[in-house]
């Protein structure tokens, strides 16, 4: 792992990791790290692998990391030009209500606006519909700030090491990984109630999916390749690993549209090492 400047999420993220990482024991040697749900990216800027392979479904967020990679003073100079007030919040965030629109749009103006909703909207959600609309409402906030130190640290960290940022299935990701590679898996929990967030893409994320994970931990299992899994605590999540090392922290629920839902809660961390 690098030895490098301080770097922090840019986001916020639903599940962010920034708090678990203090249970989260890495091997001290790997090859290439693998990250195939990135999401607000808390893992990988706390450890700060020197070769990673980083990916997920979400094609608005990995355009965000592309551009921060290889374009920081244009996006900054976007990010300057928005505007903290109700009226401008809706009609950025209902640009991709006409996809033919939204496609004219460039790589860095997709990134400033995906940045952008992710600071204005309520409660730091990233949400979509079935339509894959963005849909969370604006969050009241009186200012917009730009934290440029920071967005820079995040682009010169992905673009002075080996980052390769990947858009697609975590199953495709997971082919390429080896028995000197390490594997971390976050994927959208398993739900504790019918009610849970699973929005972070219009197809969501089922409980098929978590079992097509599972049958995709036992090929990097019997390929040699470490990783490190982690999920709600539920009968469900424990049956379906139960070969495997489950270790049981607390985590903290920092993104709940209820108050009083916020807090500690039961969290797994399950790895093959």
């Amino acid at each position: 792992m690098s030895e490098k400047t301080k770097t922090s999420p840019f986001l916020k993220w639903a599940g962010g990791k920034r708090k678990l990482t203090v249970f989260m024991n890495f091997p001290e040697k790997i090859g290439t790290y693998y990250e195939p749900f990135l999401g607000g990216g808390a893992v990988l800027f706390h450890f700060k692998p020197e070769s990673a392979f980083i990916s997920d479904k979400n094609r608005e967020l990995v355009n965000t990391y592309h551009v921060l990679k290889y374009a920081i003073d244009p996006l900054i100079d976007e990010l300057k030009k928005q505007h903290a007030t109700k009226e401008y919040y809706y009609k950025l965030r209902n640009l991709d209500r006409c996809l033919e629109s939204f496609e004219l749009l460039s790589e860095i103006e997709r990134a400033a606006r995906f940045i952008y909703l992710n600071k204005m909207c309520f409660n730091g959600l990233y949400r979509v519909n079935k339509k894959n609309h963005f849909n969370v409402p604006f969050g009241d906030k009186k200012e917009f700030l730009v934290d440029e130190d920071n967005l820079k640290s995040v682009s010169d960290y992905l673009g002075s090491s080996v980052i390769e940022i990947f858009s697609g299935d975590f199953e495709e990701a997971l082919d390429y990984p080896d028995d000197d590679d390490f594997v971390y898996l976050d994927p959208p929990y398993v739900p504790l109630s019918t009610s849970s967030f699973t929005g972070y893409t219009n197809t969501g994320f089922t409980l098929d999916d978590h079992y097509r994970l599972k049958t995709t931990c036992d090929s990097m299992n019997h390929r040699g390749v470490r990783f490190l899994l982690s999920n709600s605590d539920t009968p469900f999540t424990r049956a379906l690993y139960r070969d495997y090392d489950i270790a049981v922290v607390k985590a903290a629920r920092n993104i709940n549209s209820n108050g009083g839902g916020r807090g500690c809660v039961n969290e797994l961390l399950i790895t093959n090492y």
